[in-house]
């Protein structure tokens, strides 16, 4: 288990539709979360109707502190709505199961991908 931890967010904005891909490593803190939702906040502010499309790389992800997933569950309760697509790629099990319990916070589609490619692939369906 690595002490290295957190979460990178890109953020590709053309009119209404964003794109965004994140990448989680390690176990993820309350402190990760602090530091993405203002990005995320920002990116979606000034935008009516957002058609936001996911790549979310969680392939080094090893879990979230108690506090980091009820950060994730605000989070997905704040914008998940906003969500057209979201496109997890990962290679595990425990990941693919968290995923489908995220899909509850979600207004779009959620599936997970044991390749990258495939997955933006679906993506820019």
């Amino acid at each position: 288990m690595s002490n290295l931890h957190g979460i990178s967010v890109d953020v590709e904005r053309v009119d209404e539709r964003v794109f965004m891909e994140f990448k989680a490593i390690g176990t993820l803190t309350h402190s990760d979360y602090e530091k993405i939702t203002p990005q995320l906040d920002e990116a979606l502010s000034d935008i009516k109707r957002p058609i936001v499309n996911a790549y979310v790389d969680s392939t080094d992800c090893e879990g979230w502190q108690l506090h980091a997933a009820w950060d994730d569950l605000v989070l997905g309760m704040k914008h998940g709505k906003k969500f057209n697509k979201v496109a997890i790629y990962n290679d595990s099990e425990w990941q693919e199961v968290i995923s489908r319990v995220g899909t509850w916070f979600v207004g779009g589609e959620v599936r997970c991908f044991d390749e990258p490619l495939e997955a933006l692939s679906w993506l820019r369906e």
